[in-house]
């Protein structure tokens, strides 16, 4: 066929002209979404960015607030603010005393923006789980001055590839006028893109002069004798998909099952770990880690801490009066008393030894503590647990030895439980069946 001609007027120079135009308004409206575009998606990659350094260095910057590591936060500060994302880092420290410690950070040439992301988190430090406290905050500020370097490398590639599909379009409607195969070729197109499963059974047919020699007569037989192959591959396909998610089915349940019963397992293992077995009371070690934590965090933020030691009156005659079983009950009894007394959200109830019992409990003085000890003693005579074999009483009581933290002279934990265990020898010495505090230590003379 000969190529049309260029006549002022006809419907090819308009449709010309027409898609000259239309590509020129899509050219500019695709450019102008593009570059909003791509300013969107660099300011939410930046955001990212600036997020994932957040999480990345949050938990560092946590433990370094929390030991008060200025030279390590310092050290943080710099490398957050050396990355290409970033144009300001600033952490804030709180101190036990006093206003936060403030580091900062700013990259050159950085500028306050109020378009460029910011990230402001705060640095949070579990001592222990299932407690977290706010150390500090971590701020870090995005720098716009890099996102309008992007968006300017952008720009170019954004105008020359919507003026290839500009051209690239204005050449597929000038295409239109190839009418004795465009039509054809649509056709096709749309028996092909309405075909399914359903309708493969259904034969291509051409609206023209028959023709056997031909591409689009070659064309059609081979689609026609595709749709009767994908007909048969289908079929088998089906009954292959149909036992296969059967088998996937029972295998997705089976997981479901085995991964249930592993977190089952899990989870009473840690509780078992970490309780004792008879009293149902946390076990020593559990006693030692939550210690170490309070301890440190009564020093950080200057709180009262006081510990409360108790261990049964002549336990061994019981044992030997009752017998094993009567003593695991009477241990299950007393356990059963000093969960009663000391149910305040952080108090502790261990037991540390065979008949020794610790209660560990923050934010309290010693007036505090000695309460809950007289609450005790009440406990123990209302449940008047019969005890033959006791010199002090008819039923089961305890000793118990009281000291509260003194930050000036008890350098650590173990200060504050030799304290408390003296208090409790001198309430066997006593007597028992009482409670002793520890006197508060003494300067020593120059």
């Amino acid at each position: 066929m000969k190529p049309a001609r260029w006549r002022p007027g006809s419907l090819g120079s308009r449709l010309m002209l027409a898609t000259l135009g239309f590509c020129l308004l899509f050219t500019l409206a695709a450019a102008t979404f593009q570059t909003w575009s791509a300013w969107r998606a660099g300011k939410a990659a930046m955001e990212a960015d600036l997020s994932l350094i957040g999480r990345m260095y949050g938990s560092a910057l946590a433990k370094a607030a929390w030991d008060l590591d200025r030279e390590q936060i310092g050290t943080y500060a710099t490398i957050l603010s050396q990355a290409p994302s970033v144009g300001q880092v600033r952490i804030s420290v709180r101190l036990p005393v006093g206003p936060p410690q403030v580091f900062e950070r700013v990259r050159a040439g950085w500028k306050p923006s109020t378009v460029a992301p910011v990230q402001q988190l705060p640095l949070l430090y579990e001592p222990f789980p299932g407690r977290a406290d706010v150390v500090g905050e971590l701020r870090i500020a995005g720098d716009e001055a890099q996102l309008w370097q992007q968006l300017r490398d952008e720009l170019l590639g954004i105008f020359v590839r919507q003026a290839l599909l500009s051209l690239l379009l204005a050449s597929l409607v000038m295409a239109l006028f190839h009418r004795l195969v465009t039509v054809h070729v649509r056709r096709i197109a749309r028996h092909l893109a309405y075909l399914t499963p359903l309708t493969l059974s259904r034969p291509l047919k051409l609206h023209r002069p028959e023709r056997d020699d031909d591409e689009l007569a070659l064309l059609v037989t081979g689609v026609n004798q595709l749709q009767n192959n994908l007909s048969d591959y289908l079929e088998r396909q089906q009954r292959f998909e149909q036992e296969l998610a059967a088998h996937r089915d029972r295998l997705s349940e089976l997981v479901q099952e085995r991964t249930a019963e592993l977190e089952e397992a899990n989870m009473q293992l840690m509780a078992l770990s970490r309780t004792d077995s008879l009293t149902g009371l946390a076990n020593r070690r559990s006693f030692d880690q939550v210690k170490q934590a309070e301890y440190q965090r009564a020093r950080r933020a200057g709180h009262s801490l006081t510990l409360l030691l108790c261990d049964i009156d002549y336990f061994k005659r019981y044992n030997d009066t009752y017998g094993h079983g009567g003593g695991d009950a009477c241990l299950q009894a007393v356990a059963g008393a000093l969960q009663a007394v000391a149910q305040r959200g952080g108090e502790l109830v261990a037991r540390i030894g065979g008949e020794e019992f610790a209660i560990l409990l923050p934010g309290n003085d010693a007036e505090a503590g000695a309460a809950l000890a007289a609450r005790l003693r009440s406990t123990m005579a209302a449940l008047a647990v019969a005890h033959a074999g006791s010199e002090v009483s008819t039923h089961v009581t305890l000793s118990m030895g009281l000291a509260t933290l003194d930050h000036e002279h008890d350098a650590n934990f173990d200060a504050l439980f030799r304290r408390a265990d003296q208090a409790l020898y001198r309430a066997k010495n006593e007597g028992r069946d009482r409670a002793v505090a520890a006197p508060v230590p003494q300067k020593e003379a120059p």
